[in-house]
C-alpha cells in the first residue's frame, strides 16, 4: 500500500499540527545522526517550538557550539555560498521546473516538425503551415541532410577500404599449389578488371551525386507538387532560418 502524498502547507488544526511536529522532529533529528555517523561530518541541529521551553538541540549544547564556532571562523562568503532559505529553495525549483520544461517543449515541437516533413514527402501539402512552422521544417530538413551527407561520407570511405582490400588479393594472389611433384600455378578467383568493376559499382551504389547531375533541377522533388519549394539552406548546410525553437 502507497503513501498518501502529503499537501506541504501549514496545518491549522492544532493537536494535528502538534502531532506532526513531535513526530517530524524525531525524524529529523534521527536522519541528522544517520548523516553524521554515515559521512562522518560535523553536524547539528537546534529546533525551537512553541510546544517547549527551552530549544532541543542535537548531538549537545557542547557539540552545537563547536559546530557553529567552526563554522563562524569561516569567510563570510563561504558561510553564504550554499546557504539557502525557503524562498532561495523555491525560487531554485521553479528555475530548474522551467528548464526542464523548456527542453521538453523542443523535443515536442522536434517530434511534431519532423512528423509534418515525413506527411509532406508522402503527398501531403504545406498549406496549412504558417511561416514559423515553415522556419522549424527547413531547419529539420538541413539537419536530415547533414546527417545523410556523414553517412554517405562513413560508406565512401568504407568502399575505399574494401576497394584497396580487394586489389591487394588480387596482386597477391598468384598461388602456388604443389601437385606431383610438379609446381602448379592457380588462376585467381576473379582479375583485376572484375575488381575494378567491383568497386565502381559499390561505389556507385553508395555515391549517387555523380548521377545526379544529369537530372533536370525541375524534376527534383519538392514539396506539395508545384505548390511550394522551400530553401534547404546553403551549399555548406548552413541554415538561413533562425528561430524560437532550434538555433
Amino acid at each position: 500500500m502507497t503513501r498518501k502524498k502529503v499537501k506541504l502547507a501549514y496545518i491549522t488544526n492544532d493537536s494535528a499540527r502538534k502531532a506532526t511536529f513531535k513526530k517530524r522532529k524525531k525524524g529529523l533529528m534521527k536522519k541528522v545522526s544517520e548523516l553524521s555517523t554515515l559521512c562522518g561530518v560535523d553536524a547539528c541541529a537546534i529546533l525551537h517550538s512553541p510546544y517547549d521551553s527551552e530549544p532541543e538541540v542535537w548531538p549537545s549544547p557542547l557539540g552545537v557550539q563547536r559546530v557553529v564556532a567552526r563554522f563562524k571562523k569561516m569567510p563570510e562568503m563561504e558561510q553564504i555560498k550554499k546557504m539557502v532559505n525557503q524562498e532561495s529553495f523555491l525560487r531554485q525549483r521553479v528555475a530548474k521546473g522551467i528548464e526542464q520544461l523548456k527542453k521538453q517543449g523542443k523535443d515536442n515541437r522536434e517530434k511534431e516538425i519532423t512528423r509534418v516533413m515525413f506527411q509532406s514527402l508522402n503527398g501531403k501539402g504545406l498549406q496549412t503551415l504558417n511561416i514559423v512552422d515553415i522556419f522549424d521544417l527547413v531547419w529539420i530538413i538541413d539537419q536530415n541532410l547533414k546527417e545523410i551527407n556523414k553517412r554517405i561520407e562513413s560508406l565512401n570511405k568504407e568502399a575505399q577500404f574494401l576497394a584497396e582490400a580487394a586489389a591487394a588479393a588480387v596482386a597477391a594472389g598468384q598461388l602456388i599449389i604443389k601437385n606431383g611433384g610438379k609446381v602448379q600455378e592457380e588462376k585467381p578467383a576473379f582479375d583485376t578488371m572484375d575488381a575494378i568493376q567491383a568497386q565502381q559499382w559499390f561505389v556507385d551504389l553508395v555515391n549517387p551525386n555523380d548521377q545526379m547531375d544529369l537530372v533536370n533541377p525541375n524534376d527534383q522533388m519538392g514539396f506539395a507538387g508545384d505548390d511550394m519549394m522551400l530553401p534547404f539552406g546553403d551549399a555548406n548546410q548552413n541554415t538561413i532560418w533562425p528561430n524560437g525553437f532550434f538555433p
